[in-house]
């Protein structure tokens, strides 16, 4: 049986304020700053707004988005593998029990959404609006009901432990926080709740970005990069595991947000890396 979308609580992402529902945006009632809802999802980072990687990354994958799954078929075919069986090795990791609320960091077209069960409720978070409308078309086709959200993972626009799952794949390295991003995946998961971060471990001068051979990626990246971001989880978390597959080549970091935190560590973690 499908599970109804989740509806999360939102807030303002720059200063967790709860927001209101207007006719066609959300709003922050205490500084009057208002989200514009397009074409059903929620506009929390306007480009105007985003800098840096973010902002590159933004547009690239705008123009891509219609051909996005074709390359995304190709990688898994460079690795001599499917698109599901990738998918699945780590996927299977996260443990979705049925009624879970998941979250979707970087969800791109959704494709990740296509082989998790079908009776936990989803909602998807992206930079590119190109490819959350490539998502929503997917989620229409494949029957699933997802709540899709435009912002960066930096400012997440979720009330704190809103999700029993939150998950991450590709490229969080060329975010333009990376720890940031972390701390905020961890803020909106719940007690106990279940993180995951997953990306390429391939060592290489050059590496492109988000698993894409058509990528205008140009940094290099050091070993140090591409391991998994063990270290910049804040101190507590609790069965921290790191997994290695199809030869090294992809890492898949898992955790559980403890059931108690102190949020005055984990404030003055993410305020260093502002």
């Amino acid at each position: 049986m499908m599970q109804p979308a989740h509806h999360p609580e939102l807030v303002d992402p720059f200063n967790q304020y709860p927001l209101s529902l207007g006719r066609g945006f959300w709003f922050n009632p205490v500084n009057d700053e208002k989200y514009y809802i397009n074409n059903g999802i929620p506009v929390f980072l306007p480009e105007e707004q985003m800098s840096g990687n973010n902002l590159k990354y933004s547009r690239f994958y705008d123009r891509i988005s219609r051909f996005y799954r074709v390359s995304s078929v190709f990688y898994s075919w460079l690795k001599g593998s499917s698109e599901k069986k990738i998918k699945m090795k780590y996927l299977e990791q996260l443990q979705v029990k049925p009624g879970d609320k998941v979250l979707e960091v970087a969800v791109g077209s959704a494709d990740n959404l296509l082989y998790l069960p079908r009776n936990a409720s989803y909602s998807g978070l992206d930079i590119s609006f190109g490819m959350l409308t490539m998502a929503k078309r997917h989620l229409r086709k494949w029957g699933i009901q997802a709540g899709l959200y435009q912002g960066e993972a930096e400012h997440l626009p979720f009330a704190e432990h809103s999700f029993d799952v939150v998950f991450h794949v590709g490229g969080i390295s060329l975010f333009n926080n990376s720890q940031r991003a972390i701390h905020e995946m961890i803020r909106v998961a719940k007690p106990g709740g279940q993180v995951m971060i997953v990306d390429d471990n391939e060592v290489t001068q050059v590496r492109s970005y988000h698993k894409n051979p058509f990528s205008p990626a140009t940094a290099s990246l050091t070993d140090e990069d591409q391991s998994a971001p063990v270290k910049l989880l804040p101190n507590g978390m609790r069965n921290i595991e790191v997994r290695y597959y199809f030869d090294s080549m992809l890492y898949c970091l898992t955790f559980r947000k403890p059931d108690q935190i102190r949020k005055p560590a984990l404030k003055s973690a993410a305020d260093a890396v502002r």
